[in-house]
């Protein structure tokens, strides 16, 4: 039996003694009064001499990190949802039996106590226990003896141990959940309704990507997890809903990095009666204020090197960005086919008959947007990589789109929406026409949301932003797997 194996039995025969002797190692009728940080703040600055004088008892609980055992006394750290507190034990205080049975405690168990402070002679504010009771009674031993959990696949796989074992982690995703709270109040200060839309969509519309596939049996039809939810939120637009955002998840069936997740989280927001530059100032304005409010300034680190997000934010016309940030020959803006031989150069998988702009598009990805380091929005894309954009006006070969990059990596997606109908239509078509043999139309053709939009759907424009990747760098994780709480992964192989 190897030392895990044994530890485990010998907590689960401390259990069983505690069942047999009539002691409940899970009750659920401990009250607790405060929290460890409520305590530093109510009594942090307090001298010792102070608080010999201080007669309010307080009733915390958390799980044991560490035991100091001195015999007749024993120190522990408790763990609670707010931080750590150092409480005192004492045999001649709590009894002969209490101690005793305070000495089946392991690291790891939860411990509901009760006391006053005072402070030991290095001066740390302690609860000098009077009462306690026994919540918990954990069956394995914390990871690596308690000090941090560093193998990175464990860290993913059990999350749980993860939080309790590296402060870190718990900070970061702290700091995610205040980030998703501030999107909500910033919204919902400018007038914008959060709504839902569907999960289960019957045509995966809205972006480009494969879908997860099921099916419903009571309705004896296929259905696929959507991969956006832009047609779904456009048809609210249409019923009059003029300001809108969702906070959602989405998926898409495609390969994992550090950078993509098949389940992932999604920001989108529509505004009528604007267009895709009053979206611009306010990605802008909402991620300055994430900045500003986490880290006082406009200047963060993120994995050695420092984002400057003071506003305003670099502009740049997407060919532009092809010949100033990628250096790439002119011609390819021109030709055709010294794009295709370029990309062809760069060793890109060109399918037969791929647009002209999609060429452009794929150049872009190679040797433009991993340069974009600084917040930098790209405008004005070609039309045939932006099925659901409005047309510019001054050319209709180009949209009045514009897409985020921080770090090297797409951020956000934003444009003036295509409300045209019979556009609308032609674009899907082509969409069906460029894919070839391997397209369904049936799957890219959503009469229902043509049918909305021969309706009328009024001026707006709309925009997605990744909230893991935006988490990621204002967390400066390295990874897409550290700032979501449990990635998807290959299912562990057993020892054999």
């Amino acid at each position: 039996m190897d030392e895990m194996s044994d530890l485990f039995e010998q907590r689960v025969r401390k259990l069983q003694l505690l069942k047999k002797e009539g002691i409940n190692p899970f009750p659920n009728d401990f009250k607790v009064s405060h929290t460890s940080k409520e305590v530093f703040e109510r009594c942090g600055s307090l001298s010792n001499e102070e608080l010999q004088t201080f007669e309010e008892s307080f009733s915390l609980a958390g799980r044991i990190m560490a035991i100091r055992d001195f015999g007749k006394a024993a120190f522990i750290h408790i763990k609670d949802r707010e931080g750590k507190i150092q409480a005192y034990l004492q045999k001649n205080i709590l009894g002969e039996e209490s101690f005793r049975f305070f000495k089946r405690f392991d690291i790891g168990d939860y411990i509901g106590l009760e006391g006053r402070p005072f402070k030991t002679r290095t001066g740390e504010l302690t609860i000098q226990v009077d009462r306690f009771r026994l919540l918990v009674k954990s069956l394995r031993p914390l990871p690596e003896k308690w000090h941090g959990l560093t193998d990175i696949e464990t860290r993913y796989r059990q999350r749980y141990l993860d939080l309790i074992a590296n402060p870190r982690t718990k900070e970061v995703f702290l700091r995610r959940i205040q980030i998703i709270q501030r999107i909500r109040e910033f919204f919902t200060a400018r007038g914008f309704y959060e709504v839902e839309t569907p999960m289960l969509h019957p045509i995966p519309g809205g972006a480009t990507a494969k879908p997860f596939k099921t099916y419903h049996n009571a309705l004896e039809m296929d259905l696929y997890l959507r991969i956006a939810p832009e047609l779904y939120l456009k048809r609210l637009v249409i019923g009059g809903l003029e300001r809108i955002f969702e906070i959602n998840r989405s998926f898409r069936n495609e390969g994992i990095s550090t950078l993509h997740n098949p389940e992932f989280t999604m920001l989108e927001f529509y505004q009528s009666y604007a267009t895709y530059l009053e979206m611009m100032e306010m990605t802008e304005d909402l991620i300055c204020s994430l900045v500003k409010e986490i880290y006082g300034q406009f200047s963060i680190p993120y994995q050695g090197r420092e984002i400057d997000f003071t506003p305003p934010w670099k502009r740049i016309r997407f060919e532009e960005s092809l010949l100033e940030i990628g250096g790439l020959d002119p011609a390819i803006l021109r030709e055709p086919s010294k794009a295709v031989e370029v990309a062809r150069g760069l060793n890109l998988e060109l399918k037969k008959g791929t647009s002209h702009g999609r060429v452009l598009a794929d150049l872009f990805k190679e040797v433009v947007e991993p340069r974009l380091d600084q917040p930098t929005f790209v405008t004005h894309y070609p039309t045939a990589v932006s099925p659901l954009s409005r047309r510019n006006e001054e050319n209709p070969e180009l949209v009045d789109r514009f897409e985020l990059f921080i770090a090297g990596r797409e951020i956000a997606n934003g444009f003036s929406e295509l409300n045209d109908p019979l556009d609308q239509r032609e674009r899907f078509l082509q969409q069906i026409s460029e894919r070839g043999e391997e397209a369904d139309a049936s799957l890219l053709m959503d009469e229902d949301f043509l049918l909305a939009l021969e309706f009328g759907m009024p001026p707006t424009a709309g925009e997605g932003i990744g909230i893991d990747r935006l988490v990621m760098i204002l967390t400066d994780s390295p990874s897409i797997r550290d700032v979501i709480f449990f990635p998807l992964l290959r299912p562990e192989r057993s020892a054999t």
